[in-house]
């Protein structure tokens, strides 16, 4: 699943939409398949954890989530498109640019019930209201529930996937499959790890979790040695049964 920066980055190509008159628009999936936006101008796009809301000055807000495959291209007018077509699930199309969700969730609310659909969310890792403070203290409502488990749910913080969540936990020396109480006092420098490493990938190309010479990540999907200490990575899935996610972590420099 795309995590929080690659979410923002998309919010970011959107953009260049804000403004424009929508000339076409089409919404492949059921609940919407008659609805039609064109005449509307674009007010804006912004992402809101792993969600994106393109709003409407006719007070409508076009919700996408991009789940685990989607995407948003978004090119000048007339451009081929880049997936297959039966894959579209929203085409936003002006005089000069087309936009097309490619595999994405689509709702259509109304701008100021925004919060029904992302009201629940923690603070956005990425927004510009970022409060660290409330992460922690969310966080901490469920203290016996694993650091890896409890970074991937966005009630918490949004915008942590898994890759950011391997990593997280590596750079804080913590195991993901430690509770939230055992590491409290910690929990605050977890925070601000998982805030740094977002916002240094935003603007990236290549995420590099490392700051290494060759972009890549410390653990996430590594297999063999530590890349700090030598000692071999160890794999395992945690979390409830129905939400397992994959975790890796060195059992030296995560102890």
């Amino acid at each position: 699943m795309p995590e929080g920066d690659t979410v923002w980055r998309t919010a970011r190509d959107l953009r260049v939409l804000d403004g424009q008159v929508l000339t076409r628009t089409d919404l492949r999936v059921p609940q919407h398949a008659t609805a039609d936006l064109t005449g509307a101008t674009v007010s804006t796009t912004v992402s809101r954890g792993k969600h994106l809301l393109t709003r409407l000055d006719n007070e409508i807000t076009l919700h996408t989530h991009l789940g685990m495959d989607g995407a948003w291209s978004v090119h000048p007018a007339g451009t081929r498109w880049r997936r297959p077509a039966y894959t579209a699930r929203a085409v936003l199309a002006t005089a000069t640019h087309e936009a097309v969700g490619f595999t994405v969730r689509v709702e259509l609310v109304r701008t100021k019930d925004e919060d029904r659909l992302v009201g629940h969310l923690g603070p956005d890792l990425l927004g510009e209201a970022w409060d660290p403070d409330e992460a922690v203290r969310r966080l901490r409502t469920r203290p016996d529930v694993p650091i890896g488990v409890a970074l991937l749910d966005q009630r918490n913080l949004a915008g942590v996937g898994n890759i950011f969540k391997n990593e997280t936990c590596f750079l804080a020396g913590v195991d993901p499959r430690t509770s939230v109480r055992q590491i409290d006092d910690r929990l605050p420098r977890i925070v601000g790890l998982a805030h740094e490493l977002l916002a240094a990938n935003r603007d990236k190309p290549v995420r590099d979790t490392t700051g290494l010479r060759r972009p890549g990540h410390w653990v996430y999907r590594r297999r063999g040695a530590c890349l700090r200490c030598g000692t071999p990575i160890r794999y395992a899935e945690i979390g409830p049964a129905d939400t397992e996610r994959a975790s890796w972590w060195c059992p030296t420099c995560q102890p």
